[in-house]
């Protein structure tokens, strides 16, 4: 009976365990972008007077640009006859300029609230960021499920 007690317990705390290492692997959108807003801010070596500029405007450049990208990604849910597939690309190739024009617009806004060395800092900080981001989660996901 001890013994039955004992596996028991053993297995309800591995499953308590095993549920809390799942919720803390879930993605958490505000997480990221609080871990994107601290390090660009230290890599750039943002003041808090030049954070609070920027940040909106850098908030405002990604809600423009996640609508672009959603739309690319709707592209290639479309049959994939010739014809689709020519439609497609050239409609990607239209939303990557228009990531770029938004792009190009936002480094301009930015310019009018920090210098322009701190500007280049913030776009070299991002690019490391999403870069490290993308290695540290493939490296999640290859790791061996339990």
């Amino acid at each position: 009976m001890m013994k039955k007690l004992l596996i028991s317990a053993v297995l309800l705390l591995m499953c308590v365990i095993g549920v809390r290492a799942e919720e803390q692997q879930k993605f958490s959108p505000e997480k990221f972008q609080a871990d994107l807003e601290q390090y660009i801010t230290t890599e750039a070596g943002l003041t808090n007077d030049e954070a609070v500029k920027f940040f909106p405007l850098y908030r405002e450049m990604q809600q423009k640009q996640r609508v672009v990208y959603n739309k690319i990604h709707e592209l290639f849910k479309l049959p994939h006859d010739e014809a689709s597939c020519k439609r497609a690309i050239q409609r990607r190739d239209q939303l990557e300029i228009e990531l770029k024009q938004i792009a190009q617009t936002y480094h301009n806004k930015f310019l009018r609230v920090i210098p322009a060395s701190k500007v280049i800092g913030t776009i070299i900080a991002e690019d490391k960021f999403h870069r490290r981001a993308f290695r540290n989660f493939g490296q999640h996901n290859r790791a061996p499920k339990k």
